[in-house]
């Protein structure tokens, strides 16, 4: 069939006005002999986006490469094949569902719902736009046996995602190998041989109960009730014009903290996220907004939560201006909190992934907990046996891993306003914090060299080429040790992921990101001082740098 044929197709089963627009023009214009149209026409049909552990995540539009009601009632009508091939006889598997404020995210998860319903699973809606850590809080809360979140996190606006969620022995979790090959499979069954009007569905799906909404409300004001110290603290709150607003303002007020200062151009969800050139808190400028909003209101600290709150950013004033606290140096300190905590408890382990800051270990040990290190991913970290805390360096942190088994920016944030609010009782602040655990497990910083890329090749050639010919040095530092972890000397994690130990312990660390078109390398030092750590990572980053540019 040739790929005018196959879009003619894909029209006919399209149920979505708008895209079966967008297509027929497309359709249209190659047919008249536009080339540019032939050229888009192709590159939405030279496959389809591929269903992995992170689900679905793609460009709306027409078309199997982009996300859209055709593919996601494929993907849903997959599903719910494996959930029901994999049930026990006679037993209805139960799947919630829930959705963000993007675009298209309603619809997505009403259609989702619509045929999970129409293949005889008890499906269950939740009742309006919520964060992600709702959704996987919901899962475990109903004993589902899985959970879809639609949403595409902190991508840019015109993207959108669907994030796949197992219950019963995988505890709420996002799905790992080889749920989602066998996910897919059943997927590509269903695209192979059923149109999507044919397919069943059913409007008897459930509609969740607020109850849901309380019950992670309730779950979450207990991680860190507010001290008397919480008193007058002055902070400022932005949801990047996302969903985490409504959900973590009540939250705050169960939990006895004063209201923020909001960041009202970015309070309400807007699925065009007018005011941020990419809705995630990492990039530069994001946060220009919650800091003017600081400085104008004499604010102590700022938590941002991304579009979908499953991640969450700290500002705080230093001498220079209003700095975001790096995911690391957040990530130490509630993993420092944690430690505390579960010190005692037998089996307790903080977790973290391989990229994220070595200093976790040394809390760790210094408490007496186990360290247990993952692949880059909640899906793994929240897998670890015995966890009691969780994070990575991209703003990703699990704080109450016996009610979340995800990243959850709003437990988080919740935390982390009982640590500003504790040190403030005792006349300090969350730097103050990070310089008492640097005195007690050493100065470590971290960096990290990203590389957007338009052509997907390029990461393959730049990793193809440092496996080719393993750098010797980086700087003036010798490399002691060089590891390539698609093929793992012991038994620790595999993945595309190429690991550097330098002559002074630092350590570089290279891989493909997966969500983004972006090649990540992420630095590691540990210096005697503040000071001598930000040198070395000074000169590490410039060598890295250096080394890229010549590959």
């Amino acid at each position: 069939m040739d790929v005018i044929a196959q879009a003619r197709d894909w029209i006919a089963q399209d149920p979505d006005p708008v895209t079966r627009e967008e297509l027929s023009t497309i359709v249209d214009a190659a047919a008249g002999g536009d080339a540019r149209a032939a050229a888009d026409l192709a590159a939405r049909f030279a496959g389809r986006l591929a269903f992995g552990t992170a689900g679905l995540r793609g460009e709306l539009g027409a078309g199997p490469l982009r996300m859209n009601r055709v593919l996601v009632a494929q993907a849903a009508a997959g599903f719910a094949a494996y959930l029901s091939a994999r049930a026990a006889d006679g037993v209805r598997p139960t799947v919630v569902v829930g959705y963000d404020g993007r675009r298209n995210s309603e619809a997505f998860a009403r259609d989702s719902a619509e045929l999970f319903a129409g293949a005889g699973l008890r499906a269950v809606l939740l009742p309006r736009l919520l964060p992600t850590p709702v959704l996987a809080f919901a899962v475990r809360h109903l004993g589902a046996d899985a959970g879809v979140m639609v949403t595409a996190s902190h991508n840019p606006p015109n993207d959108n995602g669907y994030k796949v969620y197992l219950g019963g022995a995988d505890e709420g979790a996002q799905i790992v190998s080889p749920a989602d090959g066998e996910i897919a499979a059943h997927i590509r069954r269903v695209a192979d041989a059923r149109r999507v009007p044919d397919l069943p569905r059913s409007d008897a799906y459930e509609i969740g109960d607020e109850g849901i909404v309380d019950a992670y409300l309730a779950a979450t004001t207990v991680v860190a009730p507010a001290p008397a110290s919480a008193e007058g603290l002055r902070w400022v709150y932005t949801a990047m014009h996302g969903v985490g607003w409504e959900t973590f303002s009540r939250i705050v007020e169960r939990a006895g903290y004063p209201a923020p200062t909001p960041v009202i151009e970015q309070i309400d969800p807007d699925p065009a996220f007018p005011t941020v050139a990419f809705p995630n808190p990492e990039e530069p400028g994001a946060m220009d907004l919650s800091f003017a909003t600081a400085r104008a209101s004499g604010a102590e600290l700022v938590l941002a939560n991304d579009p979908d709150a499953d991640r969450l950013a700290v500002g705080v004033p230093a001498p220079d201006g209003w700095r975001r606290l790096t995911g690391n140096e957040i990530g130490l300190l509630l993993g420092w909190r944690a430690a505390q905590a579960a010190r005692g408890v037998p089996g307790a382990a903080l977790a973290c992934s391989l990229v994220s800051s070595p200093g976790l270990g040394v809390i760790a040990e210094r408490h007496g907990l186990e360290l247990r290190t993952t692949l880059t991913g909640f899906k793994w970290i929240a897998r670890a046996p015995g966890i009691v805390y969780g994070f990575e360096e991209a703003l990703g942190y699990l704080v109450n891993p016996d009610t979340v088994r995800d990243k959850d920016g709003i437990s988080a944030a919740v935390a982390v306003l009982g640590l500003a609010a504790e040190a403030r009782g005792r006349g300090t602040t969350l730097l103050g914090l990070l310089e008492e655990l640097a005195a007690e497990i050493g100065h470590f910083a971290s960096g990290q060299v990203s590389i957007r890329v338009d052509d997907l090749s390029v990461i393959g050639r730049i990793t193809g080429a440092l496996r080719a010919q393993p750098p010797e040095r980086f700087g003036g530092r010798a490399v002691d040790r060089a590891e390539d972890l698609l093929r793992p000397a012991d038994r620790g994690p595999s993945g595309d992921i190429l690991r550097y130990t330098l002559d002074d312990g630092s350590r570089v660390i290279v891989r493909p990101s997966g969500t983004e078109p972006k090649l990540k390398t992420y630095l590691d030092v540990r210096g005697e001082s503040a000071e001598d750590a930000a040198a070395r990572l000074s000169a590490l980053d410039a060598a890295v740098r250096d080394l890229v540019d010549r590959l």
